[in-house]
């Protein structure tokens, strides 16, 4: 078969269940989360986005339950502790399988573009010899948390051992340059080390010559990308870790020459399409109609499903912006909106807020999309999820404040009943 010639045809439909069910979405749990599934959905994502908002339950947690349904979120940072996964500027902010660390250190000495990075490097630039004295304080007295050098009344020179207004800027730079690393976090809050303690229970050294090379790395992190978002068109995967300049069909040929990614088609698309091999027969199921998607459920802001807006406008018809970051008057859906997952469909969104102290998780307003129907069968499968969702929240009551449309209120109150 030429280079050229598309492997199967995917409609529209079937190519968006290809996507979620690489990406852990497609069907609901059929058992209990372990700790080891947590494990599973980040080596299945390749990258588990950080964010500190937490009206609901932080991004990485929320990104896990979207998959896993109810779990211990410990875990997540019991991993981390464990050196099984890592922290590092990835798509942005991200925990990763610790496997893929010499990739990312690679990739962050000689490959980002990454603003992050960008920015450590000109911190570095001014800042050397303080990172030194930080990264020798650490060596000797052991690992320091940012709230370690707040300031403290009384303190003269700002507090802390420190004193200087640069100093938590030390650490989250030291930290993107890859100088320090996350130990563990308390209560979410990084604790910083030196490299070579926290990677001491892995296979990895610190040497720049144990890492794989750049083109090496460019390689993997394409077919890592196109592997986790199941089918993809080529503009889309430089955006998955952050890669640079976006890949052109034609950077794809080798690859699929080779015959680990094929190419294939999506009916009303004019651009080819790829999946990895390992997907083939997935690819197979879904283009003879034989995925089948069951999972509603609500997503996070940061989840890869939405983390690009072109991609998700795309191959759901679905238009998503965060907009915690746009003043108040200027936002149209709401501060933290979650996205709305239904049966292979992003169906709506909403804006919640989980009180914890009162055991209430609540739903400020609930957007339909366009084209949806609001029929008892949506209200109930929605109720069932948010049921579920707010459970896990430790908030146990839901409430349903405004409905677009208005009438799908009712039913979704009666469905919570």
């Amino acid at each position: 078969m030429a280079a050229s010639e598309p492997a199967l045809c995917l409609s529209l439909h079937q190519a968006r269940l290809l996507h979620l069910a690489a990406q852990g979405l497609l069907l609901a749990p059929r058992r209990r989360a372990r700790k080891a599934d947590v494990l599973a959905a980040i080596e299945c994502m390749r990258l588990l986005q950080i964010d500190t908002i937490h009206v609901v339950a932080r991004s990485p947690y929320l990104v896990l339950y979207s998959r896993l349904g109810a779990y211990r979120a410990a875990w997540l940072d019991e991993l981390l502790a464990e050196a099984v996964i890592f922290e590092c500027w990835g798509h942005e902010a991200c925990f990763a399988p610790i496997a893929d660390y010499p990739l990312h250190r690679r990739h962050m000495l000689e490959g980002s573009r990454h603003w992050a990075i960008r920015r450590a490097r000109r911190f570095a630039a001014s800042h050397r010899a303080d990172i030194d004295a930080l990264l020798a304080r650490i060596r000797t007295h052991g690992p320091l948390r940012s709230s370690d050098f707040e300031r403290r009344d009384g303190d003269g020179n700002g507090g802390g051992w420190w004193g200087w207004k640069t100093d938590k800027s030390l650490l989250e730079e030291a930290f993107a340059l890859g100088e320090l690393m996350i130990a563990r976090r308390e209560r979410f809050q990084r604790v910083y080390d030196v490299r070579a303690r926290v990677l001491a229970p892995t296979p990895f050294g610190s040497s720049p010559a144990d890492l794989p090379p750049l083109d090496e790395v460019r390689r993997r992190f394409v077919l890592g990308a196109v592997r986790a978002l199941g089918v993809t068109e080529a503009r889309w995967i430089a955006d998955y870790f952050r890669m640079g300049r976006r890949i052109r069909d034609g950077d794809l040929d080798g690859l699929v020459a080779e015959g680990v990614l094929m190419r294939v088609a999506i009916a009303g698309r004019t651009a080819p399409a790829y999946v990895h091999r390992d997907h083939r027969q997935l690819a197979e199921r879904a283009a003879a109609g034989r995925l089948r998607a069951t999972r509603t459920t609500v997503l996070s802001p940061f989840d890869p499903v939405v983390w690009d807006r072109e991609r998700a406008s795309e191959l759901f018809g679905f238009d998503y912006r965060l907009e915690c970051y746009t003043p108040a008057a200027r936002r149209r859906f709401g501060y933290y909106v979650l996205p709305i997952l239904h049966r292979g469909r992003l169906v709506g969104r909403l804006d919640a807020k989980a009180h914890r102290s009162d055991e209430v998780f609540e739903v400020k307003v609930l957007y339909l999309e366009d084209g949806i129907e609001p029929d008892a069968a949506l209200a109930t499968a929605l109720a069932a999820a948010l049921h579920d969702c707010a459970a896990w929240h430790a908030a146990p009551r839901v409430t349903i404040g405004r409905c677009e449309p208005r009438g799908f209120a009712k039913l979704l109150r009666a469905a919570l009943g």
